[in-house]
């Protein structure tokens, strides 16, 4: 059997914590900040947990 090959892109994406829950940087957080407000800026600047629709798919990306 093959080895199985870690998408790259992915891991520089997402991360596992020690629970192994993934873990990934939320969108719209770069550019365009001025008519955004600063409690939605601050959220947007967390990081959010992968849905567990996504979660199977990026694990086996990630390579765990």
């Amino acid at each position: 059997m093959p080895k199985v090959k870690t998408h790259k892109a992915a891991v520089k994406r997402f991360k596992l914590t020690k629970n192994g829950k993934a873990i990934r940087a939320r969108a719209y957080g770069n550019h365009i900040l001025e008519k955004k407000s600063p409690d939605r800026k601050r959220d947007d600047s967390k990081n959010a947990s992968v849905s567990s629709a996504d979660y199977k798919n990026v694990k086996k990306q990630i390579g765990k």
